[in-house]
């Protein structure tokens, strides 16, 4: 007796009205956890691969899942009735299936129909730049010098000695992919891949240009100016458009993304927006209060604290933060924490008038303390006066 097949939706975990979108993730996610390259040699993963690649292929199919909707498994084996015309799977071609699924487990190109020999874009070049923690916060400009490629001016770009021109490659047809033909778990599959004579581009060169070797471009070393926004972060890029590498083909140029490196800065510390710091105060203005002075990413300010201030009050400097990305007259806050700063060099006469006033308050000192000040205490008084 033939085992039962599962239901295909049960065996994608999706529901029966689930749309074309989410049949394709819930496959992309089980196809990549039970592939035989990533479970070598594990049967129960193969079997689970080829059952949810069955399942699959009847449902990314619009008329085989009307069929399937109807008739069941049934509408596959003969037995569906009228208009069940069967499906053998086992000659199925799945190149469709991985070249839109695996595309980017398998490394080769995603286009299943037409070659690649079409325009094709340039890769994005990458540089680093490393800016202060100010020039972050306030925007700069900054020269890079980096290489570049230009199109060669002696063949064009073509990459053909003067005088020749490149041919159609004979292996691709000029398509720039090549198809192959695998046994695979279904049977006879078919993949598309780049081609290795002409690495796609669909044409050879056999007289090649001696000024740039057959590549089209020569590279030289150029100077560029970037300009750094406002509120960038550290790790941040920023993107110059058509600056990276030359296309293909007639394809445009990639781009050159400059990451930012920013130190750390002494003083200030940066949370998105807001920045953070501590000011010292002395004993006498957190007790009486008063003018500091706080330093701030707009040079130094005088801020009026209240009498009594406890070490580690934090106070909020609004719109003295870091201007936002979008909108640089749109800034953060700067939050500053006090503290009170414990003179640790006094004199006897400086000691002597902590004790008194520690005796005139809450007499943490002591009784012998208390019974000292009493000895000293028409010395105190006489300065009172």
């Amino acid at each position: 007796m033939a085992e039962q097949k599962r239901d295909y939706y049960e065996v994608l975990g999706v529901d029966r009205s689930a749309d074309d979108a989410a049949i394709k993730k819930a496959y992309r996610q089980l196809a990549k956890k039970y592939h035989p390259d990533m479970n070598p040699g594990d049967k129960e993963a193969e079997a689970k691969f080829k059952e949810a690649s069955e399942a699959y292929a009847v449902l990314s199919d619009a008329d085989k899942r009307r069929q399937y909707d109807q008739f069941g498994h049934a509408a596959f084996d003969g037995a569906g009735g009228a208009g069940a015309g069967g499906f053998d799977f086992s000659g199925m071609d799945m190149g469709d299936i991985f070249g839109d699924i695996f595309g980017d487990l398998f490394g080769g190109g995603r286009s299943r129909r037409g070659g690649s020999a079409g325009p094709r874009k340039g890769a994005n070049l990458r540089a680093r730049v490393r800016i202060t923690f100010e020039e972050a916060v306030f925007g700069t400009e900054k020269e890079l010098e980096i290489t570049l490629k230009d199109e060669c001016k002696s063949c064009g770009g073509n990459g053909a000695k003067p005088g020749t021109s490149p041919q159609t490659c004979t292996k691709c047809n000029g398509m720039g992919q090549v198809i192959y033909t695998q046994q695979s778990l279904f049977g006879m599959m078919q993949s598309q891949r780049t081609c290795p004579e002409c690495n796609g581009s669909g044409k050879i060169i056999k007289d090649k240009c001696p000024d740039c070797r057959g590549t089209g471009y020569v590279a030289s070393r150029k100077k560029l100016s970037v300009t750094i926004p406002a509120g960038i972060e550290d790790g941040m890029s920023v993107r110059i458009r058509g600056k990276g590498e030359p296309g293909t083909n007639g394809g445009p140029r990639g781009d050159l993304l400059v990451e930012v490196a920013v130190p750390r800065h002494p003083i200030f510390q940066r949370n998105g927006m807001d920045i953070y710091s501590s000011a010292p105060i002395s004993f006498a203005q957190a007790a009486l209060g008063g003018d500091v002075k706080i330093n701030t990413l707009d040079g130094e300010i005088i801020e009026t604290i209240k009498p009594g201030t406890q070490t580690d009050t934090q106070i909020r400097l609004k719109g003295k933060g870091v201007p936002s990305l979008r909108n640089k007259n749109q800034r953060g806050d700067h939050y500053v924490t006090l503290v009170v700063q414990v003179p640790t060099k006094l004199n006897n006469e400086a000691k002597e008038t902590i004790r008194h006033f520690d005796a005139l308050t809450d007499q943490s000192l002591g009784e012998e303390n208390a019974e000292s000040i009493e000895k000293h205490k028409g010395k105190f008084g006489k300065k009172k006066k």
